[in-house]
């Protein structure tokens, strides 16, 4: 092959890597480490938006956060006032991605894969698939926002029939 075609056809690969370089995600390894502080009991109040009327607006959450399987999971578990279940969600690494999947009182289990963000502040999941039952709506994306080591913010959607969404926001404070 031509030297010089040889050279352009690198500079052009070069070209067109950067860009997918500089927008790689942060390591998911230390985005499930920085989660793994989150261990503990947590305390908060719930907002909606839409409103829903089996979640009234300021009920207290409660949240359980455990390091578990020597290491290699997250359990969270979620209580909230005046609910009779507690979804419960565990985060892990595989193959190099951090996913979380949802045991959902809504009877199927959504799996999430983390997009962190470039400060390591929030680590948001999105929808990658799901188990069991789904046409009448289901958990489809969540991110923790770690504010300090004594309060974070997690925000969940879940996805109803006919494209509509239901944001819920948790404000927690850690329980001393």
């Amino acid at each position: 092959m031509n030297p010089l075609r040889l050279r352009l056809l690198l500079a052009a690969a070069l070209c067109l890597a950067t860009p997918a370089l500089a927008q790689a995600p942060p390591d998911a390894k230390a985005a499930f480490t920085s989660l793994k502080t989150l261990e503990g009991a947590w305390e908060g109040r719930l907002t909606t938006d839409p409103k829903v009327a089996e979640l009234p607006e300021g009920a207290n959450a409660k949240v359980w956060l455990r390091v578990t399987s020597r290491g290699n999971a997250l359990m969270h578990e979620m209580k909230m006032e005046g609910r009779p279940d507690d979804p419960i969600t565990m985060l892990y690494l595989d193959e190099g991605r951090l996913l979380l999947t949802h045991y959902c009182d809504a009877g199927n289990r959504p799996r999430m894969v983390a997009k962190p963000s470039a400060d390591g502040k929030t680590v948001a999941f999105e929808f990658l698939d799901a188990a069991g039952p789904i046409k009448y709506g289901h958990m489809h994306d969540v991110a923790f926002t770690m504010v300090d080591a004594d309060h974070h913010v997690e925000e969940w959607t879940f996805h109803l029939p006919g494209d509509k969404h239901v944001h819920a926001r948790f404000d927690l404070r850690r329980v001393q």
